[in-house]
């Protein structure tokens, strides 16, 4: 394995590790992936089955655990679907700042048409705000822990 793999694969986790913090790219989809590749490439399997398994481990917890707070605190799907269309809109508006924003905008306006009032939309928009900032929570632990996975792999070889 040369250096400047390496170098190039560790280039690709920080870009993944930022990815998550700021959701313009594939985070943990990519620090997976170029620690995959490393483990592959060099035959560490044990490796390669860990970071499979945390990274399996980190999407069901991303969706399972913020979900099931949504349900509980009764914010509707379809109001995380409209604040979901509006990110996407609000992301090609204002890049990077835009995604957040049209996602608070968004699912605001739709607990607004369902409620009728903004004292009620308001604390399901922050339950919402809170389920997202968890799922981001849960996907950067995960990216570090295959990280320091990957860190320790080097380390001990």
């Amino acid at each position: 394995m040369t250096t400047t793999l390496t170098v190039l694969l560790a280039v690709c986790v920080v870009i993944g590790l930022l990815g998550i913090v700021i959701p313009v790219l594939p985070g943990l989809l990519l620090v997976w992936g170029a620690v995959l590749v490393w483990a592959v490439v060099t035959q560490t399997w044990w490796l390669a089955v860990l970071v499979t398994v945390l990274y399996a481990v980190g999407l069901a917890l991303q969706y399972v655990l913020p979900g099931r707070r949504l349900r509980t605190g009764g914010v509707p799907t379809r109001s995380l679907a409209a604040g979901v269309l509006v990110a996407v809109v609000g992301f090609f508006v204002i890049p990077v700042v835009g995604a957040v924003a049209g996602f608070v905008l968004g699912v605001f306006l739709s607990e607004l048409q369902r409620l009728g009032s903004t004292g009620a939309a308001w604390p399901a928009t922050v339950h919402a705000l809170k389920a997202v900032g968890l799922s981001m929570l849960i996907e950067l632990t995960a990216g570090l822990l295959i990280s320091a996975s990957w860190a320790a792999a080097l380390i001990w070889a």
